[in-house]
């Protein structure tokens, strides 16, 4: 069983889980550390909040913190997102031979492996301020949720965007001394990048999840899914422009977007919605848009 979990085909390191002792690998693989990409998406908020805030040179240590947490945390999502579906991975060709669903990982084992990884994120949580660890635990309930959405929403995209992007609040509550206006913008841009991205990545599942009935923000745009990607990049640009504007009301400031804009553009244009493969490349291209923005911030984080 061991063996067959690895075979998951958006893993993007066999070779080091291959390193793991047999009795291990599953566990990596339930907690998506064979995919990075995931930790790195939900961690970006948080370090562009720290960025633009100015702080980012000041507390480089909690960027740090963010990281580790974003690891833990997003690996103890998934533990808990494979819990609940694991009936419906069964029914999913790219899903079936997650750990869970497939049988490599007890049920039992899977609810102490969360656990595990929520003491981590705890260890994360004592070393923020108490104003950002209340803003942090504010998020459990979003969290608690998520999985259940696709069963209710065509869009659970949006609710994925509200749980990915909250580090963007934990990280602005930070910095006690600067008005919550640009983080509240910075957060809402982050839903619609999310939405945008997590809608290119859903395109890998859209006869499967048809099949078993499972929505998506994929599956309701349909043919007019380039288009609406597009839309929820360019929301997540003005959002992040007006942030940026809040802070330092110069076109200086609106020109370091100009990369990230580009990047998603690219994304957009060469995005082929019938190849799953394109999609997850540029799915995965996010963690270097990722990248760009945390450059973006920086430069007007340090003006300020």
């Amino acid at each position: 069983m061991a063996e067959t979990s690895q075979i998951v085909p958006d893993t993007e390191h066999r070779g080091l889980v291959g390193l793991l002792p047999a009795a291990a690998r599953p566990y990596a693989l339930l907690a998506r550390f064979d995919r990075p990409i995931g930790w790195w998406l939900l961690f970006w908020p948080g370090g562009w909040a720290v960025a633009l805030s100015g702080n980012a040179v000041a507390r480089w240590g909690l960027i740090l913190w963010f990281l580790l947490g974003s690891i833990a945390m997003r690996g103890a999502g998934c533990v808990y997102n494979d819990i609940v579906d694991r009936d419906l991975d069964r029914q999913v060709a790219r899903t079936r031979s997650r750990p869970v669903a497939s049988g490599a990982v007890s049920l039992k084992a899977a609810w102490i492996w969360l656990l595990a990884l929520c003491l981590v994120g705890l260890v994360v949580l004592v070393q923020l301020t108490p104003r950002a660890a209340l803003v942090a635990v504010g998020s459990v309930a979003l969290v608690a949720a998520y999985p259940f959405m696709k069963r209710i929403t065509w869009w659970p995209q949006a609710w994925l965007g509200l749980v990915f992007s909250w580090a963007a609040l934990v990280g602005w509550a930070e910095a006690p001394d600067m008005s919550w206006t640009p983080g509240l913008l910075l957060y809402a841009g982050c839903i619609f990048w999310v939405i945008g991205y997590d809608t290119i990545y859903a395109l890998q599942d859209v006869e499967d999840d048809a099949l078993v009935g499972v929505r998506s923000s994929a599956r309701r745009l349909g043919r007019q899914v380039r288009p609406g990607v597009a839309g929820f990049y360019a929301l997540a640009l003005l959002l992040w422009g007006a942030a940026f504007w809040q802070l330092r009301p110069d076109v200086l400031a609106l020109a370091a977007l100009l990369p990230m804009a580009l990047h998603l553009g690219w994304q957009v244009l060469t995005m082929a919605p019938a190849d799953g493969a394109n999609a997850l490349r540029r799915f995965r291209s996010n963690r270097n848009a990722g990248l760009l923005m945390f450059a973006a911030c920086f430069v007007v984080g340090q003006t300020l």
